[in-house]
């Protein structure tokens, strides 16, 4: 009788860990739009601070939309919600007055936390890079 040789688990290669955009998987958010508020802090009970935004962009007609009634729509808006975690970015926020427009650069994120009736959700863009593009007059 011969010995049947052990199976081995392949290794990977050494190195880094391959980016996520190798696997064809990209979560990467570009917003440019005008704040409809000025910023506000959260304290969290963990103990951490997030300076929150809201942008309001422009949604772009799609060519023919009707409203109900027939009559052609009026553009729409989307309001999104920006979390600033970094510091830095967090102190660039704070730097504006809230009329500002803005371009944000970050990812989507889902943020989960237990309220009076559950759990709760949303989805924010967590901010990387925050740029004032106007300021208003």
């Amino acid at each position: 009788m011969t010995a049947q040789p052990k199976a081995t688990r392949p290794t990977r290669p050494a190195g880094p860990p391959r980016p996520a955009e190798a696997s064809g998987a990209v979560n990467e958010v570009r917003l440019v739009g005008r704040l409809s508020a000025p910023p506000v802090v959260k304290h969290l009970p963990s103990g951490a601070e997030v300076v929150q935004l809201r942008v309001v962009v422009d949604r772009e007609r799609r060519p023919g939309a009707k409203a109900s009634d027939g009559a052609t729509r009026s553009p729409t808006v989307d309001t999104i919600d920006i979390a600033c975690w970094s510091a830095q970015v967090r102190r660039r926020a704070m730097s504006f007055a809230g009329t500002e427009t803005v371009e944000v650069s970050g990812a989507l994120r889902r943020r989960f936390w237990r309220g009076p009736v559950g759990v709760a959700s949303r989805y924010e863009v967590e901010v990387d890079k925050l740029r004032v593009i106007k300021r208003a007059s």
